[in-house]
């Protein structure tokens, strides 16, 4: 239900720059940005290209899609989002970019209507003034996931209770993800009585890397 929420959304806010965009396309332009690659969102493309498709928009008919894709390089996102803005798409889509693309996106302009889908508290992380009432020009989608990070960390707890020491890997080209979820996973070991490691691990050499520090 999470990507048809998202989708309405987009087509509500690809509607609205329509209606009101006096200098508008003859076919409406969709900005996504995300951090990944093309072969890393290729399934989060075919959905993005579905849930537009039930809103009775098909890429290439009646509705275009500019692809930016900082590869897994979080510095290129403003530039990217300026090249967006540059077009003047539409309306901008955060779907694969997680919470930095969302808000490099929402610094880059306060016009361009953005929809982002992210796994942390909006509202925490800076996104929106509130989940009831965003405000601004910014909506979407979260999950929540970083709300769990105690109950994951408890559970990890019940199924080792010998350890006494924890490690916590976390990308460092995601600063503001990292510290919601460092901060939580800090609390909940307190509470625990458990030591925490934080590893930083942006690529999948730095993970790799990582393991043989702990055996």
């Amino acid at each position: 239900m999470r990507r048809r929420y998202f989708i309405v959304w987009l087509g509500g806010a690809l509607m609205w720059s329509v209606a009101t965009g006096a200098q508008q396309p003859a076919v409406p332009v969709v900005g996504f940005l995300t951090t990944r690659t093309s072969s890393d969102d290729a399934h989060l493309v075919a959905a993005f290209r579905q849930g537009l498709s039930e809103m009775g928009y098909f890429e290439g008919r009646n509705v275009a899609i500019e692809y930016r894709r900082a590869e897994g390089r979080y510095d290129r996102l403003p530039d990217l989002a300026a090249d967006l803005i540059r077009l003047e798409v539409s309306v901008i889509s955060v779907a694969g970019g997680g919470t930095p693309a969302a808000l490099v996106a929402k610094a880059a302009t306060t016009k361009i209507p953005i929809v982002f889908n992210v796994g942390v508290d909006p509202v925490a992380a800076g996104l929106v003034a509130g989940l009831n009432r965003p405000g601004g020009n910014i909506t979407g989608v979260s999950n929540l996931s970083g709300t769990v990070t105690a109950k994951r960390l408890e559970l990890f707890h019940e199924l080792v209770p010998a350890a006494s020491e924890i490690a916590l890997l976390v990308n460092p080209t995601n600063p503001r993800l990292t510290e919601l979820e460092t901060a939580e996973v800090r609390n909940a070991a307190r509470s625990l009585g458990l030591q925490v490691h934080i590893v930083d691990a942006g690529t999948a050499q730095e993970i790799d890397a990582a393991f043989p520090l702990f055996d």
